[in-house]
């Protein structure tokens, strides 16, 4: 299910001192109705939600957060940041001496930790109870050891300082986004968050998928090539109020990809499979490499 959603863009402004970037911040936290306003004359689809102001120094940062409609958004929402910073310019009691319509502080096609704590794009999650049954029959292990797995490779991220806990969610993101006519530049950030392995009381596997960052739309943008509207359409998920099933959809192949995975690591099974199906071919001796 979707959880959350809205996309930021995050102008910085410039000032001479501090104070003045304080009476900034003053001033802008009062105009979020007249910034509102601003919006539509750029956009019919999107709507300003929130905005919020970081001071460091003597700079600005203002996260504007927006919803987007069906669209993954990012040119929606640069065009909209763009005509509030331009009434901002010409009406603000305090000028700054230069400002950027991006700042870098959205998190715009990078991993974040920020998205952990708001969304970026569309915050989704999805589970699955999973007998041991079936997971002996089709994964050749047992709920035990998917959880004995899970639990040694959180600590290893935890060690090794990654954002967030799973697998391997680029790989599965990656072909469905551009299968899908997404860009594909947002795996970078829509690829993090966390997977969580359980066995429950009666011996079963409780697996859990959360990504906070999902970019994706169902309108606008790579959507409508032809390979790639296809593939929407054969999901039943081209055009307007798709977007957050396709979102949902991403949880799912993701939820898939982390139960693969994990049960062939602790199988076992996953050299071996790298191995059979690897595109390399050593010399004479025809041993298969990994790529």
């Amino acid at each position: 299910m979707v959880l959350y959603e809205s996309l930021s863009r995050a102008p910085g402004f410039v000032f001479e001192t501090a104070a003045e970037a304080c009476s900034f911040v003053v001033w802008a936290v009062g105009q979020f109705d007249e910034f509102q306003r601003i919006v539509p004359t750029t956009t019919s689809h999107g709507q300003l939600v929130d905005v919020a102001c970081t001071v460091e120094g003597n700079h600005v940062y203002l996260n504007f957060e927006f919803t987007t409609g069906d669209a993954s958004g990012q040119n929606m929402v640069t065009l909209a940041t763009q005509a509030i910073c331009d009434d901002i310019i010409e009406r603000t009691p305090v000028s700054p001496k230069r400002h950027y319509v991006e700042s870098n502080l959205s998190g715009d096609k990078k991993a974040s930790a920020r998205a952990f704590v708001s969304a970026r794009g569309k915050k989704v999650t999805a589970e699955a109870h999973l007998s041991a049954e079936l997971i002996a029959k089709h994964l050749h292990t047992t709920p035990q050891a998917m959880e004995d797995y899970w639990r040694m490779s959180a600590i290893g991220g935890v060690l090794s300082g990654t954002l967030g806990i799973h697998g391997h969610f680029a790989n599965g993101l990656a072909a469905l986004y551009l299968a899908t006519g997404q860009d594909a530049a947002c795996v970078a950030e829509s690829a993090i968050g966390v997977t969580r392995f359980e066995v429950t009381e009666n011996g079963d596997l409780y697996a859990s998928v959360t990504l906070p960052g999902i970019m994706v739309g169902t309108v606008g943008g790579g959507t409508g090539l032809p390979s790639q509207k296809a593939c929407l359409e054969l999901m039943g998920l081209y055009g307007t109020g798709k977007s957050r099933a396709l979102a949902e959809v991403c949880a799912g192949l993701l939820l898939a990809g982390e139960l693969s995975i994990i049960a062939a690591l602790c199988s076992g099974h996953f050299s071996r499979a790298h191995r059979k199906l690897a595109r390399q071919r050593g010399g004479k001796s025809g041993v298969i490499e990994a790529p």
